[in-house]
């Protein structure tokens, strides 16, 4: 087999155990199994894509089947079965790719090949890559043969998907993870095949490669082909930018200076950067995943080394000391929730160019806390929270964003739509003003002014603690509408002229007007039960039963 050894990821693929990186845990074991005799029926070997699953299977059947086993001496004195089972053409070590061969016949083909022992070697080994990919009725054909081999057959899986494959099949496997491989390992590790092949690229550029890599040694490789495919012979004109163009990577320095002019209240210099951003070629959707990468670097500037940050440059850190001496933590976890929620919102949007452009817009208009009252380098608006009472939350629904002419701060609201001020009160013109003293007062009003589903949930799914002047305490059950307070605060300032505060308690509360109405039927009921005229009633209607009791004065009601 012609292999193109031009290609990095192929050329240097490792050929036996001292040339994997990122690994010692697993070779180190694997090395004992073999020295050791102590060899299960079946290994997996899972982990992501790139990291050397399927390169450690084919290491680990040349160790089985390497003629000089004992020596280990394949990197200088390769034998015929290891140059074989490197080449793909040994006769006792099939290599299937479960992806292209998932059917259960598949699998019957390849037990039958297993009856017959190995031609040139000790182990007839079947690689079975991706194998999660088989079907439920092939798995169930290979459990028997996996369970209880011959002693000559092998088994190595490879998956990157250890979850899709039953649990019947793990059991019978000797199982290794695979872990990504860390960031000075394969920053080395690419040094070491740019100085092979008499190439060289900047630090940055190697550091951006292995960041887009996210630990997968192939995905590196890979993208070092494609970066040394840009260069000219000098190398001069490789730098950091090519490489973002190269890769299709977002510059987090435009990040930096698109979060900077946020925070200034810059809309105009924020839409016309985002755009030249978009321009660029970056989708929405990576746009919002590198912005809260800059969010959670700044966020953790001080609470890390330098060396930590190993993504950004030098100039990029030093933009972020900056930034963080001008922003506070309340408005960088509302720009990470507000960024959360467009990210999962986004796919509903057919346009998600301009639901970005709006994201930004909404976090120009986000009241920044840590402002001093003549301030007024940002816009600000009534913010969205939820609230938070003696650990019991109750969502509130996102009030409309109105903003004010002269762009000055307003205190932050306890409940949303739960404060109203006294000008707004001094405007309203009441028709008459109700007392409103107790439960039952409200319970009533409600009746009165056909408020039916707050009468509803006071009757059902309100717990009473306290009612006091102008204030209710209450608690409630899992049932209970999210707009209640707010409807409520809203209905009792309009019916009496008041401010209204509803405040939620951990206590329990009184029984709802329901139960206890319930309660007070069934007294009444098995009162009457004991009634002699009932009693005689049911010698002659045994069965008669009492569902419910009214008054005359109820029935006259209704």
């Amino acid at each position: 087999m012609e292999i193109n050894k031009k290609i990095l990821a192929i050329k240097y693929r490792p050929q036996i155990f001292e040339d994997l990186i990122g690994q010692d845990i697993i070779v180190e074991a694997l090395k004992k199994s073999i020295k050791q005799n102590s060899i299960p029926n079946a290994y997996l070997f899972t982990g992501i894509r790139g990291v050397g699953k399927t390169t450690v299977a084919r290491i680990l059947a040349k160790s089985l089947n390497c003629l000089n086993r004992q020596i280990n001496d394949c990197k200088t004195n390769k034998c015929n079965n290891c140059e074989e089972i490197s080449e793909s053409r040994h006769i006792d070590v099939l290599e299937i790719d479960a992806a292209s061969k998932t059917g259960v016949e598949d699998v019957r083909d390849l037990i039958e090949f297993s009856r017959y022992p190995p031609t040139s070697s000790k182990f007839k080994i079947f690689i079975i890559d991706e194998v999660h990919m088989l079907s439920k009725q092939a798995f169930n054909a290979l459990l028997k043969t996996l369970e209880e081999p011959p002693k000559y057959l092998k088994f190595i899986f490879a998956t990157t998907e250890v979850t899709k494959i039953p649990i019947t099949v793990l059991s019978r496997c000797q199982r290794f993870d695979l872990m990504r491989v860390e960031f000075d390992i394969l920053l080395k590790f690419l040094k070491d095949v740019l100085n092979f092949e008499k190439n060289n690229l900047p630090d940055d550029v190697i550091k951006l490669i292995i960041k887009i890599s996210e630990g997968s040694v192939r995905d590196a490789l890979s993208l070092m082909d494609r970066i040394l495919l840009n260069t000219s012979e000098d190398n001069k004109n490789v730098d950091l930018k090519l490489a973002y163009e190269v890769f299709g990577y977002l510059d987090k320095s435009y990040l930096i200076d698109l979060l900077e002019k946020l925070l200034k209240g810059d809309e105009a210099n924020v839409i016309s950067q985002y755009r030249n951003i978009y321009n660029k070629g970056i989708e929405p959707k990576l746009f919002l995943n590198n912005f809260l990468e800059i969010i959670y670097y700044l966020k953790n500037l001080k609470n890390f080394k330098k060396e930590s940050f190993r993504e950004l440059n030098n100039n990029e850190f030093e933009s972020l000391e900056k930034l963080y001496e001008r922003v506070d933590n309340k408005t960088l976890f509302l720009f990470w929730q507000f960024t959360v929620d467009a990210i999962s919102e986004i796919n509903l949007v057919s346009n998600q160019n301009l639901s970005v452009e709006m994201f930004l817009v909404r976090l120009l208009y986000l009241k920044d806390h840590n402002k001093s009252p003549n301030d007024n380098s940002n816009k600000i608006i009534k913010g969205i929270e939820n609230l938070e009472k003696n650990n019991q939350t109750l969502e509130t629904d996102k009030k409309k964003e109105n903003l004010m002419n002269n762009n000055q701060a307003i205190n932050q609201i306890k409940i949303s739509s739960q404060k109203l001020t006294e000008t707004d009160l001094k405007k309203k013109n009441f028709e008459s003003k109700n007392k409103i003293q107790s439960m039952s007062d409200l319970i009533e009003i409600c009746s009165k002014k056909k408020e039916i589903g707050l009468k509803f949930e006071l009757e059902n799914n309100v717990n009473l603690v306290s009612f006091k002047s102008n204030q209710i305490e209450i608690s409630f059950n899992d049932n209970l509408d999210k707009n209640f307070v707010k409807n409520l605060t809203s209905k009792l300032s309009d019916w009496t002229g008041e401010r209204w505060i509803i405040t939620l308690s951990k206590k329990r509360g009184s029984q709802s007007v329901n139960e206890i109405k319930l309660q007070k039927d069934k007294k009444k009921i098995k009162e009457l039960e004991q009634n002699s005229s009932y009693k005689k009633m049911l010698k002659f209607f045994p069965d008669v039963e009492i569902v419910t009791i009214k008054s005359l004065e109820e029935e006259h009601d209704e």
